[in-house]
């Protein structure tokens, strides 16, 4: 059986935590029949007031990656919310993104993979910001400026056509930066056009941007 059924259902669940905590997210979604995800380190970069949103600080973040089928995903959701008490501010955010198709998650049992009851009715939205390293901050102030409450900062790196500099004659791939912001439906546009602006993220080598859909959030305020 192929691992990329189109008859499939699939979805990304997202957890972001503080640091030390990823490995007791991954616990739980094996206990739950969720098999497998990545840790991911990052920061948070929102203080005070801000923190209604992302509920994130200056301080270090996991965010744990996991790629399972809708039923799975939901039940997992409830017991994080749960275990970790997502529904407390400060203590972390969980959410889902529909996912097209994919390779390399095992197909789980035919009982487990039962289709999602109900239609969920989106109300935030994921966009990612992908810029060169020390450019995180302008993206998030381009973000406030339109409405934002906070971000999530993932350090990566670049393989650009654009991108792509020397150092002692020897080409290297420069580090980037993902400013992963969770916005509200209303906003979305808002902050996204303020950071093309800003950012002129359109110009060659200055970036890319993208939009997911979220279905399902704990953790917002």
């Amino acid at each position: 059986m192929s691992n990329n059924s189109e008859n499939e259902q699939w979805v990304l669940l997202c957890t972001v935590v503080n640091f030390g905590v990823g490995s007791k997210v991954m616990s739980i979604l094996r206990r739950q029949g969720v098999s497998g995800g990545t840790i991911f380190f990052g920061k948070g970069t929102v203080k005070n007031f801000l923190l209604e949103i992302l509920d994130l600080t200056d301080i270090r973040k996991e965010i744990v990656l996991s790629v399972t089928v809708p039923s799975l995903a939901d039940r997992a959701l409830e017991v994080l919310n749960k275990q970790l008490a997502f529904h407390k501010p400060h203590h972390g955010i969980a959410f889902t993104i529909t996912v097209n198709s994919q390779v390399g998650v095992h197909p789980v049992a035919p009982d487990q993979a039962k289709e999602r009851r109900g239609v969920i009715k989106p109300m935030y939205k994921a966009i990612f910001v992908v810029v060169d390293r020390g450019k995180a901050e302008e993206v998030i102030d381009a973000a406030k400026l339109a409405g934002a409450r906070g971000a999530t900062v993932i350090n990566a790196r670049g393989s650009g056509v654009h991108e792509t500099k020397k150092l002692f004659a020897m080409p290297i791939e420069p580090e980037k930066e993902i400013v992963m912001i969770l916005s509200k439906i209303e906003l979305t546009s808002a902050i996204v056009s303020s950071i093309r602006e800003e950012l002129q993220i359109e110009e060659p080598g200055k970036g890319i941007l993208f939009v997911l859909n979220v279905d399902q959030t704990y953790g917002l305020y």
